[in-house]
């Protein structure tokens, strides 16, 4: 019971002053009529007074005029946040004050979202991080390469799309499509003019669907419908020579050992006991991938890697069972973009094995766990709960893998290429960033430049003559786009469909059979 005795609160002193007023006393020598009139008066003023307080608030709520609003906005203004709660006070200022939010749709998710972006961006872990809806679904596809298509990789090059791959297994492998046909036409249509992009949205559709394609086989057509289906795409493989298989792995997807199951019963029909397993780009992906594939070459309940966690408690990965195959020799293939469940699997194999040589650059360097975990709305947070280390107890965080054998890759596959302005000319004597790629790219091919250096010698200008001469192209002395482009374009077309320049993995063979 709340006391509104003021006389009261004062006399106790408690500090709570809830009601002042001015009432109507009654003195001794006043009538009885006049003191009760006087009363009602009071009470009646008092009221009216109140009433219009309340209906000027509710006015000026509804109906705002704007001097009270300018009154409103200046006492707010004025006012303290509370420090203990920030980022309460930042969403109600950003919804309620900022002058842009009325012009956004959703306001409060794009304020969640990039609130949840910003608690989790730190230097010390790149790899904690919040996930939009979307950007969940697309981490996914990028970890099982997964999507609704014909399971081929082909590359465009000077308006040429050819398939360098046929997945094991996948529509196109049972439809009969082979490496180096050309796609010609998707659905009737000319792939003249398209780009890849274009092409691949026309061959990927819904599963279950037909796409008819006209390919071009050492010159002959030839026309194969084929049925989409889902499709994984983590691994490739193919037989090298009689002794060596090749195995490549883009990620340890969810369907990854089962795709690399097919592969590997190819290599055992063909008695193969020597193999280069090519994890060269791959980034890593799930721990029960990685168990499950370590398990095709490792015994069952060998150790794989452990995790420590905070508090110092670790726990272990054992391979499964289903070891079914034994060699004599493995090379594992590493570069810098080499990383995480990747390099748990490269020292489990050189820990726990004595025949695996490990050939490249050194790998990443990425020792840590992650976990995502689901909100409702398919968005995710992935976190670091712990690191990861060797059967032998080494960490390779920022540190890296170094190789057995360190050897580099051609300059001309590795360099990034600038480009060049679809209206520039570069002459002889002039030096730009596109004359140094082009003499890059031309001694990759074979043509014989004195420098690399971007100076635009007599030497470079023989180089681009005689190659335009070999490939049917105009060459009037000066470097344009068209010529620049099919300079570069040749480096990732031989790059991409031969393993002529590969140097990582003629030594891998050349350990293998030496």
């Amino acid at each position: 019971m709340v006391d509104l005795d003021p006389e009261r609160n004062e006399k106790h002193g408690d500090g709570i002053e809830l009601m002042k007023f001015s009432g109507s006393v009654k003195t001794d020598n006043e009538p009885e009529d006049t003191y009760r009139r006087a009363k009602r008066t009071k009470i009646v003023t008092i009221s009216l007074i109140a009433a219009s307080l309340v209906l000027g608030w509710l006015v000026g709520s509804f109906f705002p005029v704007a001097g009270a609003d300018a009154i409103r906005r200046g006492i707010r203004n004025s006012q303290s946040m509370n420090a203990s709660d920030k980022i309460r006070a930042a969403f109600d200022i950003m919804e309620n004050d900022w002058f842009f939010g009325k012009d956004i749709e959703d306001l409060d998710t794009r304020l969640s979202d990039q609130a949840l972006y910003g608690i989790f961006a730190n230097e010390e872990d790149p790899h904690t991080e919040y996930m939009s809806a979307e950007e969940v679904t697309e981490f996914r596809q990028s970890i099982d390469r997964n999507f609704v298509g014909i399971g081929v990789e082909f590359i465009a090059n000077n308006g040429i799309n050819v398939v360098t791959k046929v997945f094991r297994g996948a529509p196109a492998d049972q439809a009969g499509v082979q490496a180096g046909d050309i796609i010609a036409e998707v659905d009737g249509e000319s792939t003249d003019g398209m780009t890849s992009t274009d092409i691949k949205e026309r061959v990927q559709g819904e599963e279950g669907t037909d796409v008819k394609i006209l390919f071009m086989r050492q010159g002959e057509p030839v026309e194969i419908t084929i049925t989409r289906a889902e499709i994984s795409a983590t691994a490739y493989g193919y037989q090298m020579d009689e002794k060596t298989g090749y195995l490549q792995l883009y990620q340890f997807g969810t369907g990854t050992a089962e795709e690399i199951d097919r592969y590997l019963a190819e290599f055992r029909a063909a008695d193969i006991h020597k193999l280069i397993i090519d994890l060269r780009d791959n980034g890593g992906g799930y721990l029960d991938a990685l168990a499950q594939v370590a398990s095709r070459f490792l015994p069952g309940n060998t150790l794989v890697m452990s995790q420590e966690y905070p508090d110092g408690s670790q726990e272990h990965i054992y391979t499964e069972s289903g070891y079914t195959q034994d060699y004599n020799g493995i090379v594992i293939l590493i570069n810098e973009n080499t990383a995480s469940a990747s390099e748990v699997f490269t020292l489990a194999m050189m820990e726990q094995r004595d025949d695996v040589t490990v050939v490249g650059t050194k790998s990443y360097g990425k020792g840590t766990v992650q976990i995502t975990r689901m909100f409702t709305d398919g968005s995710a947070i992935k976190y670091t709960t712990s690191k990861w280390i060797s059967p032998n107890g080494v960490w390779v965080n920022r540190v890296g893998i170094e190789p057995d054998e360190t050897v580099e890759i051609p300059e001309g596959a590795a360099h990034v290429y600038t480009g060049m302005e679809e209206d520039a000319e570069l002459k002889a004597d002039t030096v730009a960033a596109a004359v140094a790629d082009i003499q890059i790219a031309l001694d990759y091919l074979g043509y014989t430049v004195d420098r690399k250096d971007g100076y635009f010698s007599k030497s470079t200008e023989e180089a681009l003559a005689k190659f335009a001469a070999d490939n049917e192209l105009t060459f009037d002395g000066a470097l344009k786009q068209e010529l620049y482009e099919a300079v570069v374009s040749a480096v990732i077309m031989d790059w991409s469909t031969t393993d002529t320049h590969d140097t990582q993995l003629h030594k891998a063979q050349e350990i293998l059979n030496g």
